[in-house]
């Protein structure tokens, strides 16, 4: 499928707003089409903002004047210091001194781009629920505003826009044409957004809820209401990543949550796990989620649930890539290891042979079919190309760890007798990303801390860890009648365990 991209950025109706000294310098210049913002800070020189480079536009500073000038020449600023041009999609940004007085404005251009979904456009048409993800500034809006467009005029579908500061349609009570036929509700103020999602559903019958950056609990709370009616949703949230957005522990949320589960003896035996595990708490809010990278780049988890609980699992999970050629042609490539890795795995006689000694075999043998990896496991040091064992077994120095050092035959030293431990070293033998859960070592550590406590320590401090993971944390301990407190500041701020007559919880 190819994709042509159309831009119109309404541009000479933000330059007529600027003091004639600002304004004509950038109408002189020959990369207009190319100019992200215009920053105006009192007593300082005027400044246009390029992808990668900045330019002063006067040797005049900004005066108070100045800054009058374009005030009163656009609309009114909302709670959130952020205003526009009607039926356009500049933004416009304050700075406030203390008294409230605008001492400085950036004015962002904003710009339709029409031709962004083809990417994704066989995603949004399955009337699945689809969030984006992505860093400011790869175009989350910007396509977000398309979908909205298509979804309304191609497929004549009843859409709703909930535009918390007129990014997606623009200022003014008439929205900006990028959107179609989509309608748009506006937002009083940016705390008020998830009252609106749940309005805009009751009150006006949509089959489709466009939400730009979901950001609160309230608000991730508002959205899996909306998906329990029906509604199909596309939104933007903060985070690059599936991974990112599991770690948030406000947003957790949106992909199904995430909760410590305590095993018994023999369902933790057969599964081959330690005895607490984290597992999803609920279905996820959105079907599909998709990581933009670039303009031109997206990877593209087509079914949320099953991959979030891979990641939990320490399981690799394989995004479709998408990206555009030179010729605007969209191309598609399923990925699953790194590329040096896929090709020394597909290369003959690449295949590795490996001594275990003195850790679990059958869970070494887990660990390397989880992760796709060429390993054969041998018997006798003298056939391995390398050993991976135990901390405690090449400490004791046996015979074959003796021997081994001897041929020069490396040696890998595992922290542990645990999947993860070995899925860790495997990553570093054959140079790829493990895709093991980035809390597991963290719950383990407080496997841990909980045993040498009920065995009579008085207390045990845990390594710093974000609060979602101290949260986790706080969980396990009271999960097995102990006490434990947070404490220190971040990014050093820690979880100590201790028995329970202690004051519990974050601290």
């Amino acid at each position: 499928m190819e994709m042509r991209k159309r831009i119109t950025d309404d541009l000479d109706a933000l330059l007529e707003r600027l003091p004639p000294h600002i304004a004509q310098p950038l109408m002189e210049r020959e990369d207009r089409s190319e100019l992200l913002e215009v920053v105006m800070d009192l007593g300082r020189l005027p400044e246009s903002r390029y992808p990668g480079r900045e330019v002063v536009l006067s040797d005049k500073e900004i005066t108070a004047e100045d800054i009058e000038h374009v005030v009163s020449r656009i609309g009114a600023f909302s709670g959130d210091n952020r205003a526009g041009i009607a039926r356009t999609l500049h933004r416009i940004s304050a700075i406030r001194n203390r008294e409230g007085r605008i001492v400085g404005l950036t004015l962002r251009v904003g710009r339709a781009v029409f031709g962004t979904i083809g990417i994704i456009e066989d995603l949004i048409r399955s009337g699945k629920s689809i969030l984006l993800l992505g860093r400011p500034g790869v175009g989350k809006t910007t396509m977000l505003r398309e979908v909205a467009r298509v979804l309304a005029d191609e497929l004549k579908k009843r859409v709703i826009i909930v535009d918390t500061s007129n990014e997606i349609a623009g200022d003014g009570d008439i929205p900006h044409p990028a959107i179609g036929h989509a309608r748009r509700m506006q937002v009083p103020s940016p705390q008020l957004q998830h009252a609106v999602m749940i309005e805009g559903v009751e009150n006006h019958m949509p089959e489709v809820i466009v939400i730009d950056e979901i950001g609160t609990e309230l608000e991730a709370q508002a959205a899996r209401t909306i998906a329990e009616r029906g509604v199909q949703l596309v939104a933007t949230a903060h985070g690059n990543t599936l991974e990112n957005l599991i770690l948030n522990p406000t947003l957790s949320d949106l992909v199904g949550g995430i909760q410590t589960v305590t095993l018994g003896d023999e369902e933790a035996k057969r599964r081959g796990t330690r005895k607490s595990i984290l597992e999803r708490k609920v279905p996820p809010t959105f079907d599909i989620v998709v990581e933009i990278q670039d303009w031109d780049h997206v990877a593209i988890h087509s079914d949320v649930t099953s991959v979030v609980d891979s990641l939990l699992r320490g399981r690799p999970t394989h995004p479709e890539l998408r990206w555009l050629d030179e010729s605007a042609e969209v191309r598609r490539e399923r990925m699953s290891l790194p590329e040096k890795a896929k090709a020394e795995r597909l290369a003959p006689g690449r295949e590795k042979r490996v001594c275990p000694l003195g850790i679990n075999r059958s869970r070494l043998e887990q660990a390397a079919k989880r992760m796709e990896l060429p390993v054969s496991l041998v018997d006798d040091v003298a056939e391995a190309e390398l050993l991976i064992t135990s901390k405690s077994y090449f400490h004791r120095k046996p015979q074959p760890i003796r021997d081994a050092e001897v041929a020069g035959i490396p040696i890998y030293v595992l922290k542990g007798n645990r999947v993860p431990h070995m899925e860790r070293a495997l990553a570093n033998i054959f140079d790829v990303e493990t895709a093991s859960e980035p809390f597991s070592f963290a719950i383990e550590e407080a496997e841990r801390a909980i045993a040498r406590v009920m065995e009579g320590r008085e207390s045990v401090e845990l390594s710093p860890q974000n609060a979602y993971i101290r949260m986790l944390q706080h969980q396990l301990a009271e999960r097995y009648n102990l006490a434990s407190k947070s404490k220190g500041r971040e990014p050093r701020r820690r979880v100590r365990i201790f028995r329970s007559g202690g004051e519990a919880g974050e601290g």
